[in-house]
């Protein structure tokens, strides 16, 4: 046999104050009798009765005594009682939340699995709360907001935060499944030098390698989606002293701009504090170090003496490209989006070179 249990959360409290002065005309029995039978003041009294003082177990004990009425009766009547009042002061904050969930892509998170979506607002509210593993918005508030956070690209999309604390919440979820080293600075530093290669790899076979080897060093590598109002390409931050984690959206779909965009924040892992969080894609608020993790990235990507030698040359043929490439072991696509870059070759001149990528699944 199925048993269906029931639940009632009745909308109305009633203190056990009331109840009290009730048995007490009962008994015609003054609040001073009651005050001198137990020994509770009769300003304590006054508190129960209006609700403002709660009944403690020693309270309800000489109740009981005096009344005879258990002390179990007292102390359920004014658990409920408690109960009922923070019930009703939570859902009038969650009414207020709900301003805030509008701002919050809760049906690109459902159609991505990430949360489910029940019809009730009230309901997806408590789910979005749960997937940011928050008690409330005013905590989201504390938690996201004031992350120290460095942009690389002059916003020119409006950007809403919910929107990417979303997508950073994910990244950190899922870097949890990914078991990580201690930090090893030099040699990650090291292990960087040897991941040039993978820019000629598939992402079947490159995603892979590329977050076992950093998670060798201390580095969770995890590829999110990015959501709609986040602008996004890619965030690094600090999960712990001895873990860090590089978050990558694939914004541009093409391996130029992903694996820049790995090297640019693999830069800001080694040349920057562990305190600080860098969300490429928006406003920038350092330029100082966004600009120093993007010469990290060039330098990494193409040693600055043979880019040198080959702008040098003046020979930016798909042909020459593709030599060039293979010369220092890196994808073509990389070459021309950093000639590109630097309005060397057209914006739509050897495109072709270029790998694209899609999401699936």
């Amino acid at each position: 046999m199925v048993k269906v249990k029931n639940e009632f959360h009745p909308d109305y409290a009633v203190p056990p104050g009331e109840i009290l002065e009730y048995e007490l005309e009962l008994r015609a029995m003054s609040q001073k009798e009651l005050s001198d039978r137990t020994g509770i003041t009769s300003k304590h009294l006054i508190s129960i009765i209006k609700g403002d003082s709660a009944i403690t177990p020693q309270t309800a004990i000489k109740l009981e005594r005096v009344l005879g009425m258990p002390v179990d009766y007292w102390l359920n009547l004014e658990s409920q009682y408690r109960e009922i009042l923070a019930r009703k002061s939570e859902q009038k904050q969650l009414e207020r939340d709900l301003e805030w969930l509008k701002r919050v892509p809760v049906n690109e998170m459902a159609k991505r699995g990430w949360i489910d979506k029940p019809k009730d607002k009230m309901a997806v509210l408590d789910r979005v709360l749960k997937f940011f593993g928050i008690a409330s918005v005013a905590q989201w508030d504390d938690i996201w907001p004031n992350l120290a956070v460095a942009y690389r690209q002059h916003q020119k999309h409006e950007v809403f935060p919910e929107a990417v604390s979303a997508w950073l919440r994910k990244g950190e979820l899922e870097s949890h499944k990914i078991q990580c080293n201690k930090f090893d600075k030099s040699g990650f530093k090291a292990l960087l030098s040897d991941l040039r290669e993978l820019t000629t790899k598939t992402p079947e076979n490159f995603v892979p390698e590329l977050q076992q080897r950093c998670a060798n060093f201390g580095v969770a590598v995890v590829f999110v989606p990015a959501l709609p109002k986040t602008s996004v390409s890619g965030a690094t931050r600090w999960l712990t002293k001895d873990k860090a984690l590089i978050q990558l959206s694939l914004r541009y779909k093409s391996n130029d701009h992903l694996w820049f965009t790995f090297f640019h924040e693999a830069g800001h892992i080694l040349l920057h504090g562990k305190k600080e969080m860098f969300l490429e894609g928006t406003n920038g608020l350092d330029g100082k170090k966004e600009e120093e993790a993007d010469k990290f990235a060039e330098e990494m990507l193409i040693p600055r003496a043979e880019f040198n030698a080959f702008v040098k040359a003046r020979n930016f043929y798909a042909d020459d490209i593709r030599r060039f490439a293979d010369a220092i072991g890196i994808a073509p696509g990389i070459v021309v989006g950093q000639l590109q870059h630097k309005k060397l070759l057209p914006q739509n001149f050897c495109n072709e070179l270029k790998q694209r990528y899609e999401w699936r699944g």
